[in-house]
């Protein structure tokens, strides 16, 4: 493809996006390029990589464009990404148009003037808003300067950046260093995670599930601060586990790992699409002792195994805010109606993980958010509710898990962050049933 078409693509693949704003925006990639078999591996990246920036600064680009009279559209945005993100000239802009059989519609002349006030421009500048300037939705900074006080900018920052792709080595078929041979014979160079003791990192946008040891099940893909997680629930051979929002299963294999397939797991979502793509990860993983269960309304199944369980992971539905970075369109889709409601869901949830726990046994709550209200506030309200359950210190459960001291972070619960660990921004805190 000439660039002129390569642009003409991004354009039609961020018009599809937005006809679709409550639908992933990987999705919708993925679909666009399904139907356009003719798109090859490199222009499939090139038009990816436009897009993604568009997406990535909406917020600073559509400042940007009402500054100067425009109503934001997807086309607006790719010629203003195209100026302030790439940093193209206008003669290199106007290269992108010059095909006429497969390049966009020629400029109108208000384009072409829009496009002369923005070169040259910096992408942020003096006079912006401030949850402009860092690129957040104006409802969530509060909660995000909260988290990271004075270190908000660097935080901001690095969620700027795209995501590295993390894998999991799994620990049921191979290890970590033969795991990493088998991706370098074909192709595909990692490094080792500098916390998880499992992970593999490798640059974005690898094609991983072509692989034979892919498709083996030597690796899957989940992300270091995932790993983490499951690292900190300290599942061991023997236990009777719940995962209790298993979703496609990425947890729940790592868990069945930890307990080399020994003693059972029942992992439960919401989702029989999620759980139906859980069973075909579970037979390529080789992960034989974990069973589904499909919660509906009215389900007793909580009821008749109350007090039955070792350990119970929730990893909560949330805002998401903790992987912008991989997904910068939530970051546009997100409100704060939805922290009401979800925050509302995480509570229920924690009630009936409770009662699944035996005396003794542990509950790991995590999010993959990194507002207060979510995590933090979260635990608190649940203490309060049930005084049977006690807080376990990060570096109490870090030493459960078995691995040296000191834990990733300071402070009671784990808390990740791409500017601090290199990892998607997770939370998890451990809480025990006392005896």
């Amino acid at each position: 493809m000439t660039p002129s078409a390569r642009f003409a693509a991004a354009i039609a693949l961020l018009e599809a996006i937005a006809a679709a704003p409550r639908r992933p925006a990987d999705a919708t990639a993925t679909e666009f390029f399904r139907s356009r078999r003719y798109i090859g591996g490199g222009d499939r990246r090139a038009i990816s990589e436009t897009v993604w920036a568009a997406i990535r600064h909406t917020l600073r680009l559509d400042w940007h464009l009402s500054r100067h009279g425009a109503t934001p559209s997807p086309r607006l945005r790719a010629i203003a990404a195209a100026l302030l993100v790439e940093r193209l000239t206008l003669p290199a802009l106007g290269a992108l148009f010059s095909d006429a059989r497969y390049g966009p519609e020629p400029p109108t002349a208000a384009e072409q003037a829009l496009a002369r006030a923005l070169a040259g421009r910096a992408l942020v500048c003096p006079g912006m808003p401030e949850h402009v300037a860092l690129n957040l939705p104006e409802w969530c900074l509060p909660g995000f300067r909260a988290r990271f006080g004075g270190a908000l900018p660097q935080a901001m920052a690095a969620m700027d950046e795209p995501a590295p792709l993390d894998l999991r080595a799994n620990l049921l078929k191979t290890t970590r260093e033969a795991a990493r041979a088998a991706l370098a014979a074909e192709g595909i160079a990692t490094e080792p995670t500098p916390f998880s003791p499992w992970g593999l990192r490798a640059a974005p946008r690898q094609n991983v599930t072509a692989t034979q040891a892919f498709r083996e099940g030597l690796v899957e893909i989940q992300d270091e601060g995932s790993q983490l997680l499951a690292l900190l629930t300290a599942a061991r051979a023997g236990e009777r586990v719940a995962d209790l929002c298993a979703g496609a299963a990425g947890k729940t294999l790592a868990l069945a790992a930890m307990m080399g397939n020994r003693g059972r797991i029942t992992a439960c979502d919401v989702s029989a699409a999620r759980l139906e793509a859980a069973a075909k990860r579970l037979r390529r993983a080789g992960a034989d002792n974990v069973e589904r269960h499909l919660l509906t309304p009215g389900d007793r199944w909580a009821k008749r195994r109350a007090g039955a369980f070792d350990l119970v992971l929730v990893d909560a539905p949330c805002t998401g805010s903790g992987t912008w970075r991989r997904n910068p369109d939530a970051r546009l889709s997100t409100t704060a109606k939805d922290l009401a409601e979800v925050s509302e869901k995480q509570a229920v949830i924690l009630d009936a993980a409770v009662s699944l726990l035996r005396p003794g046994g542990r509950l790991v709550y995590a999010t993959c958010s990194l507002l207060p209200e979510e995590n933090e506030v979260q635990v608190e309200r649940t203490l309060a509710r049930h005084p049977a359950l006690r807080p376990v210190p990060l570096a109490e459960a870090w030493a459960r898990a078995a691995q040296p001291p000191p834990p990733p972070n300071e402070g009671p619960h784990l808390l990740l962050a791409p500017h601090s660990h290199g990892t998607d921004g997770f939370f998890a805190a451990v809480l025990e049933r006392r005896g």
